[in-house]
């Protein structure tokens, strides 16, 4: 049997640039987060960003696990064990392992959540069904180690490496929102290329409009993705769509950082080296230069660039996602966690703006 390879004639000439589909972006999430009173005790974990922000733009699909595998609401609290070798999930005072039922659950649910073409997932931290990251797990002497990750929120990872999954706990940092939301808009775009038949120039088209954000995040990702698309041809097209799409999120999954945005900065200045007055020159220079020293947040030099890119016409550069990856009205790279700024330092730079310079942040 020949392996399927690229056909021209057949599929779109090109994802669409912004990666909108007729279907809503969907999120999974867990239920407590959306105000549903699904909690151990009776009550709820509302998220005021999740619901009122980021649930302006995306359709939740809400999931309590606890609740679908039969536990009901109230019910006793519960928690990590590990025994001999192995996690069990136990209720708290009557130490009855449930791990069965939950297992149960997670067999069935787990792989239902194909049918409902995610682009992303929120969890909640320290469930022991949903956490994601340093969960307690207990000993036998009912000593914790934050080591562990809920039961279900293992085998959703395990199933959908390349979903974009967080906790909304770690959400509060600037940094780590921005790249969550980004990779759910960048994954939702990803699915949206290789729904049905795609080609190669879709491909193609899809990785260009994605250059400077892939630059931002992992140059070194962005240069493995470039051999990819570059050998694409040669390939089977399935293992074309599975390792770019490996290789897409998890480059994207790299925190971009301040020295990373300012050498885009400095790579889209170059459009305009002979397109702008000396005066617009040393403003836009001056801008990506207070950008890097932490003054302004990252919004600031992106609309003087867009507005150069839209008065002068550079097809490229409009053509680049970089530009807006996201709704500007999530307000994501003015580093705002709901209101205001942050916090701001003693030596007047805002928190979480170009940190990584302070720190020492590399690639």
């Amino acid at each position: 049997m020949t392996a399927e390879r690229f056909d021209e004639r057949a599929g779109p000439a090109a994802a669409g640039h912004d990666g909108a589909a007729d279907s809503p972006i969907r999120v999974g999430i867990s239920a407590c987060l959306l105000g549903e009173k699904v909690r151990f005790d009776g009550g709820h974990k509302r998220d005021s960003f999740l619901t009122d922000v980021l649930g302006r733009f995306v359709e939740f699909v809400p999931v309590c696990p606890e609740v679908d595998a039969g536990f009901g609401t109230p019910r006793e609290a519960m928690r990590l064990r590990r025994v001999d070798g192995s996690i069990r999930l136990v209720t708290v005072k009557t130490d009855r392992d449930v791990t069965a039922p939950m297992e149960r659950l997670v067999r069935r649910r787990v792989p239902s959540l194909e049918a409902e073409q995610l682009s992303g997932y929120v969890l909640k931290k320290n469930s022991p069904s949903c956490g994601l990251e340093r969960v307690k797990v207990y000993d036998r002497n009912g000593v914790p180690s934050a080591s562990g990750r809920g039961v279900f929120a293992e085998a959703l990872v395990q199933r959908y490496p390349q979903l974009p999954v967080e906790e909304e706990g770690r959400l509060s940092d600037p940094r780590l929102r921005e790249n969550f939301v980004e990779r759910v808009f960048a994954y939702n775009r990803l699915r949206t290329l290789f729904r049905g038949t795609w080609t190669l120039g879709a491909l193609v088209a899809f990785h260009t409009a994605h250059k400077l954000i892939l630059m931002s995040h992992s140059p070194v990702g962005y240069r493995r993705l470039g051999r990819l698309v570059a050998s694409a041809r040669a390939r089977r097209r399935a293992d074309v769509r599975q390792q770019y799409g490996d290789e897409f999120m998890q480059t994207m999954g790299a925190l971009a950082t301040c020295r990373k945005h300012t050498n885009v900065l400095q790579h889209m200045a170059g459009y305009f080296k002979n397109r702008l007055d000396r005066e617009s020159k040393v403003e836009l220079q001056q801008t990506i230069e207070d950008y890097r020293r932490g003054l302004i947040p990252l919004i600031v030099p992106i609309t003087i660039l867009q507005h150069h890119v839209r008065v002068h016409g550079v097809e490229y550069l409009a053509g680049q996602l970089y530009l807006q990856p996201h709704p500007k009205e999530l307000m994501l790279r003015i580093t705002r966690s709901g209101t205001g700024l942050g916090r701001p330092r003693p030596h007047g730079r805002v928190l979480g703006v170009c940190e990584d310079l302070r720190q020492g942040a590399s690639e």
